[in-house]
């Protein structure tokens, strides 16, 4: 089942039209007698290496996500351990306070990262607000006896963790280059409506009915991997299985 799924994710009705043009095209060329030996070098140099370049850079995109939101849990975490282990006899309401700010702020990430971009300036507000709470927290803390040294300490940690935030809004923001992703757009429906005479020229050598076998292998394949690049593209939009998924509940729950 699970399976499946993952198929569906690369196979889809972009699929099925590309191949079907690629199909009709080669019937067409077949018809007509049109025949050509194309080089088949130019597929890897128009499309194939593009796409392989996207995904590239849309994978390490997604990694440096992965690795800026361990950032903010570690530093949330850390500021846990300052009030429970800092702080002599600190009361559970403090805890519970602390538990509370940062449910708040990873709410607010997953809240402006799982929507539109043209609705970022107005999501961002709660992010920061989420981290005044928490500036405000740490200045609260000195009423309950932390030291000026680890009250700085606790506030570099609310640094890294807004410095973190920067860097996934960045990679939210901006996507791998635009210009190329359209240039592959064209080429993965224009490649295999040209190649029509090419799959003609090559039938002669198969047994009947596998004449459609190559145009629809090339279409799939080309498109599979246009798909497995669109959804690292954005691995915030929680339609792919290797998207970021902020679990603020795990997190919260695994404090104590």
């Amino acid at each position: 089942m699970k399976l499946l799924k993952r198929a569906f994710l690369i196979i889809n009705w972009k699929t099925f039209v590309i191949t079907g043009l690629a199909i009709a095209s080669t019937a067409f060329c077949i018809h007509f007698e049109i025949k050509a030996d194309f080089p088949l070098t130019l597929i890897g140099t128009a499309i194939v290496f593009p796409i392989v370049f996207s995904i590239g850079g849309a994978y390490k995109r997604r990694e440096v996500a992965l690795d800026e939101y361990g950032s903010i849990k570690a530093h949330g975490r850390a500021l846990y351990f300052a009030v429970s282990d800092w702080l002599e006899n600190p009361p559970q309401e403090l805890k519970d306070e602390l538990k509370s700010h940062l449910k708040g702020l990873l709410n607010s990430c997953k809240h402006v990262f799982n929507n539109p971009i043209n609705e970022l300036d107005e999501n961002e507000k709660a992010v920061y607000t989420s981290f005044e709470d928490l500036s405000k927290f740490i200045k609260s803390m000195r009423s309950h006896g932390l030291p000026s040294g680890e009250a700085s300490r606790s506030n570099q940690f609310l640094s890294k963790m807004m410095i973190s935030f920067e860097r996934i809004k960045h990679i939210y923001q901006y996507r791998t280059p635009r210009t190329l992703r359209t240039y592959s757009d064209i080429f993965i429906v224009i490649l295999p409506i040209i190649y029509g005479p090419h799959f003609a020229h090559n039938v002669t050598s198969y047994n009947f009915g596998l004449q459609y076998a190559v145009p629809i292998m090339f279409s799939v394949i080309l498109v599979a991997l246009d798909n497995i690049q669109s959804h690292l593209e954005n691995p915030f939009d929680q339609q792919g299985e290797d998207d970021v998924y902020i679990n603020e509940e795990k997190f919260i729950r695994n404090l104590d």
